[in-house]
Formats: structure tokens, C-alpha cells, sequence
């Protein structure tokens, strides 16, 4: 075998024998660009009424401090809540780690499970461990695995091993802007011809603790280190 072989056959080793996480994750499921938005509009508009059961301010069952988005919520340092027992409300609201489904929501909040959680930095210390299973919702990252149809929520740290990075100008419905560590945009659409304003499907957004659907710059997007990403499941 020549060197040049030899280095060759050397290097296409070394590839291979990187662990699976130095690799491109393969997507674990394939979804449209039409059912993504779909699966957005479905927790946008998401109509249900809660009761004072399902608010909630303290610790729950295992020590997680929880606390619900509801209109009497309304704290300092923070955004406020915004739904009302008794009331028909619209949209799901945030949870930290949240991932259900508008199903699994509406029959949480009729068990009397709490409606949402709202983010604070000490559950962004915690991560996963302060996720509490006694509060239905969705947040930012819940939403993107929801809208892919992927199996388990992924996070804004682990989303983008099952994508491509893009220009920003190339966003199509379906695509995601994310910063890692941090929050995650489903993007929807551009708001004028020359793209310096787009549209975005996002959980836990200001001006209140929901889904919504918010128009913001292009710029100011890229400003805070957002980064543009398509799925590599995605069809369109």
C-alpha cells in the first residue's frame, strides 16, 4: 500500500470511529412544511377553560417551585399572567419543559393538574430537574418537536443536531431560528418583500406566557445570535 493510500485508508477510519454524537444526528421522523404550521395554528388557537384548580404558586409533590400563568399572577421582575379560571382562554400556556399535546393539556387541566410554568434562570440551572410533572403546557423547544413530529422534545441545546444551517433569507415555513441554550422560533413566514421583518410561531414569548404568533426583525433577530435552521426531515 502507498503512503497516499495508507492516509487515506487512516483518515476514513478516524471518521468511522467517531462516536455517534460527533455525527449528524439522522431525523426520527419526516414531516411537511404544510403540517408544521398546522401543528402550530393547532396550539395557537387551542380553546380551554380552567378553574381555580389548575392555579397553582408554591412547591410541588418533589420540591419544584411551579407557577402558573394565570391574570392573577403578576410579579416584578418578571411577565405577567394571563388566563382566567372560568373563562374560555386561547392558546396553550408555557411550561418549563413542557411537551404535551393539546389533548394531554385538556385533559391535565381537567384532572386539575396546574396550567403552565413560567421560566425563571434557576430552572435554566436546573434544567431537566426542574421540569415538574404535576404542570401541563408547552414551551419553546416542546413546540418545534411537536410541529416535526418527533418522539421526545428535544431542547434548544440538541435541535439543531438534526438540522442544517441556512442563510436567514432561504427561511421557509417550517424552519427554526434558535440560540443555543436558550429559545427557539417556528418560523411562519416573511412579513414584507424585503424580509427585514418575518413572522413566528413561539411558546413562552413577551408579551405573556403562550404561544403566539409574533412578527419581529430579521435583524434584531441575528443581532441576538439567532441561528436559522431546517430540519433534515423536512418535505415539502
Amino acid at each position: 500500500m502507498t503512503l497516499k493510500r495508507l492516509l487515506y485508508a487512516m483518515l476514513v477510519f478516524a471518521v468511522f470511529a467517531l462516536p455517534s454524537r460527533a455525527r449528524a444526528e439522522e431525523p426520527p421522523s419526516k414531516v411537511t412544511r404544510k403540517e408544521a404550521i398546522a401543528t402550530a395554528e393547532r396550539y395557537l388557537r387551542l380553546v380551554w377553560t380552567p378553574t381555580e384548580r389548575n392555579i397553582f404558586h408554591g412547591k410541588d409533590r418533589r420540591g419544584i417551585q411551579v407557577d402558573t400563568p394565570d391574570a392573577a399572577f403578576q410579579p416584578a421582575n418578571t411577565r405577567g399572567g394571563w388566563w382566567r379560571p372560568k373563562q374560555a382562554n386561547t392558546g396553550m400556556p408555557y411550561k418549563w419543559g413542557g411537551f404535551d399535546t393539546p389533548e394531554t393539556f385538556v385533559a391535565g387541566v381537567r384532572a386539575g393538574r396546574a396550567a403552565g410554568d413560567i421560566y425563571t434562570e434557576e430552572k435554566r440551572r436546573l434544567l431537566d430537574d426542574a421540569v415538574s410533572e404535576d404542570a401541563v403546557g408547552i414551551d419553546c423547544s416542546g413546540l418545534i418537536s411537536r410541529c416535526w413530529k418527533l418522539p421526545a422534545s428535544y431542547s434548544t441545546r440538541t435541535l439543531q443536531q438534526l438540522c442544517e444551517p441556512i442563510p436567514p433569507e432561504q427561511l421557509r415555513a417550517g424552519d427554526i431560528l434558535n440560540t443555543l441554550n436558550g429559545h427557539v422560533l417556528l418560523f411562519a413566514e416573511w412579513a414584507g418583500p424585503d424580509r427585514s421583518r418575518l413572522r413566528a410561531y413561539e411558546a413562552g414569548s413577551p408579551p405573556t406566557w403562550k404561544v403566539l404568533l409574533n412578527e419581529m426583525g430579521t435583524k434584531w433577530l441575528l443581532d441576538q445570535d439567532y441561528e436559522a435552521f431546517r430540519y433534515r426531515g423536512m418535505r415539502e
